[in-house]
């Protein structure tokens, strides 16, 4: 990258950050915004349902427009809609514009996600999958650094003034965006439907599509239930379970910082091989490990092992599909989502009737399901 090129990409990096401590915000004061709008759990649950259907939209949108307009406008806008999100969260006077917020900071964030995605590969001409580890490591640290900053300041600052800062950094990087260059548009004149449906049918994008559907779905499994998996199974007190699923965090963060630096030139098959082998094995302590702290680093090596999963098939997508990456993204970004929403209401039912202890068998489960479609898709795409 060029010195143009690399003020862009820390722009993506600042952006993704941001998406990533608003994506933890709402739990992080789920409590107080409860309390502010006398709401039960039915109403903040509401909240949490808002925010992946805003997340939802903004993966639909983002890509056509991106690969039709550039980036420049679609990025600052984005930054403009979470912007408004963070403030509505802190001034919204009444739940209606508390939900509306909600959705907004969604439909920014979402976009954001996918476009930031798409901008790195392009700016990327070889080593795609590690730059966009780099930019993983970025929402890695907006995500964890949220809820620390709200705990370490809780007694001397009010929530609403971090959040309202983090919501004025938005509306900077927005600005940011418009006043430095970006590549050009990819598409010049109307949008090629005749390609977007020869995407559609292609079997590398489905196969990859499907694997981030269940990548997606095993992190949402991780990030939702492991902590009642600890708490009911493995009887860990609650304040230790969400040190273990922090310490996951970390560990998905550290490894996608190793897949950007010494890992970079590792070749794609010994990539994989690690990432699912840190799988099996830290399933394998979490099902059968009795001492606590092998438990704890069982988390520690599933994160790990999920840390290869969106970088490396995403950088995939943007090296085959390079005059359409925003859209290819945004159809492997959509069903990932899909997979994160439906596989968390089926891990739902499956608690409520039979119990957590099977969490565990689901993971195996989508363990099998993505070596499989690895497989294939590695095979596939060799072959051209």
């Amino acid at each position: 990258m060029n010195r143009k090129q690399h003020l862009v990409f820390a722009g993506a990096c600042i952006a993704i950050l941001l998406f990533g401590a608003g994506i933890t915000m709402l739990g992080s004061v789920k409590q107080a915004l409860m309390g502010r709008f006398v709401l039960d759990e039915m109403g903040a649950g509401t909240l949490f349902s808002i925010l992946p259907l805003g997340i939802l939209f903004g993966s639909l949108l983002f890509g056509p427009a991106s690969d039709r307009y550039g980036y420049k406008y679609i990025l600052a806008s984005c930054c403009f809609s979470m912007f408004l999100g963070f403030e509505g969260v802190v001034y919204a006077t009444s739940f209606g514009l508390l939900k509306l917020s909600v959705f907004l900071f969604g439909l920014g964030g979402g976009a954001i996600n996918g476009a930031t995605s798409a901008l790195v590969s392009d700016l990327s001409e070889d080593g795609k999958g590690a730059n966009l580890s780099v930019l993983g490591v970025f929402f890695g640290l907006g995500a964890l650094g949220m809820p620390l900053v709200l705990g370490a300041f809780e007694k001397v600052v009010p929530y609403e003034i971090i959040i309202s800062i983090i919501g004025g950094l938005c509306l900077l990087s927005g600005l940011f965006y418009l006043m430095i260059g970006f590549p050009p548009a990819k598409l010049s004149g109307g949008f090629p439907i005749k390609e977007v449906q020869k995407l559609l049918r292609d079997p590398v994008l489905i196969m990859i599509a499907f694997f981030l559907f269940c990548q997606s779905s095993l992190e949402s499994i991780i990030n939702n239930w492991s902590t009642s998996y600890l708490i009911g199974v493995k009887q860990f007190a609650g304040n230790l379970a969400l040190f273990a699923l922090s310490l996951s965090v970390v560990g998905m963060t550290v490894m996608r910082l190793l897949l950007g630096s010494v890992l970079r030139k590792c070749t794609q098959d010994k990539l994989w091989l690690g990432a699912f082998s840190l799988l099996i094995l830290g399933l394998s302590l979490l099902t059968w490990g009795k001492d606590r702290w092998i438990i704890i680093g069982a988390l520690v090596l599933i994160g790990a092992g999920l840390a290869g999963g969106f970088p490396l098939m995403l950088g995939m997508v943007g090296q085959r599909f390079k005059q359409l990456s925003a859209t290819a993204f945004g159809i492997v970004l959509v069903l990932a989502l899909a997979g994160n929403m439906l596989v968390n209401y089926l891990m739902g039912l499956i608690v409520q009737y039979a119990g957590i202890h099977l969490m565990t068998v689901a993971i195996l489960l989508e363990w099998l399901v993505m070596g499989v479609l690895c497989f294939c898709i590695l095979r596939k795409n060799r072959l051209g």
